[in-house]
């Protein structure tokens, strides 16, 4: 049986809350042990693609929160749809995870919209493939390209 989940990592700039980094920090032993891929949504992430890329002076929960169900319903659209390119979920995991332990993946997500946001642009796939690999798009906050 293969295990997959979407987990949230905490940010002081988003919240307050005492506890959060200590519940992140106590989960991720259950994350290596337990799990077989781990898609990182970092609130830290969302909240600057919501400030820097989208334009919103105050992103609310509202906003980080539809970035992250936009990564989740894109990111798990073929399971829910017949289509050619589908793979399982074993499959996925075996091209996705080099080693048992890398098996934390970094979303990323294009082209990014607002909520709300009814505007459509046409991109070329090199506009939309240099988008999808930038790091100002991933939904954690780090950048593969310096190893951190």
């Amino acid at each position: 049986r293969i295990m997959n989940t979407f987990s949230v990592m905490p940010s002081p700039k988003v919240s307050d809350t005492v506890v959060d980094p200590y519940n992140a920090t106590l989960s991720v032993h259950q994350l290596f042990e337990i799990t077989d891929e781990t898609y990182c949504i970092d609130n830290e992430a969302l909240y600057d693609i919501s400030f820097r890329t989208l334009k919103l002076t105050t992103p609310s929960y509202g906003d980080l929160n539809h970035l992250g169900s936009v990564t989740m319903s894109g990111g798990t659209t073929w399971l829910r749809f017949p289509g050619l390119l589908n793979a399982d979920v074993r499959e996925l995991a075996v091209y996705m995870v080099p080693f048992p332990r890398l098996h934390f993946i970094m979303p990323g997500f294009a082209p990014l919209t607002s909520r709300g946001s009814q505007q459509f642009r046409a991109l070329t796939v090199p506009e939309l493939t240099q988008q999808l690999i930038d790091a100002k798009n991933k939904k954690a906050a780090c950048d593969p390209r310096h190893g951190r």
